[in-house]
């Protein structure tokens, strides 16, 4: 299973991953792909995901989690490998405790 979410992606982007995947709610595509499909599609996101947007794949994976994922562009979420786990770490919101 593949899961790619988009975030403010140019039109041509989000009509070239319909044509390999699902696209259940607006930005979200999904898919059953090997590897090296999984790559291709990742390179034609990071190819055309523009400045200001943003995406997360995720995919099944041989691992403790059972999945694994990769993100691009700026966004409040972060991964981050803790012992060999994959986790999310949130960036604070702006402005947010700035008055302590």
């Amino acid at each position: 299973m593949l899961v790619i979410v988009l975030e403010n992606a140019p039109p041509r982007l989000r009509g070239r991953l319909a044509v390999w995947l699902l696209e259940i709610r607006a930005g979200v595509y999904v898919g059953n792909y090997s590897n090296r499909v999984r790559e291709f599609i990742w390179d034609q996101v990071e190819a055309g995901i523009g400045q200001d947007g943003n995406a997360v794949m995720a995919w099944r994976a041989s691992n403790e989690a059972g999945f694994d994922f990769v993100t691009l562009g700026t966004n409040r979420r972060i991964p981050v490998d803790f012992d060999g786990a994959q986790l999310v770490s949130f960036l604070p919101v702006d402005g947010v405790g700035d008055a302590l």
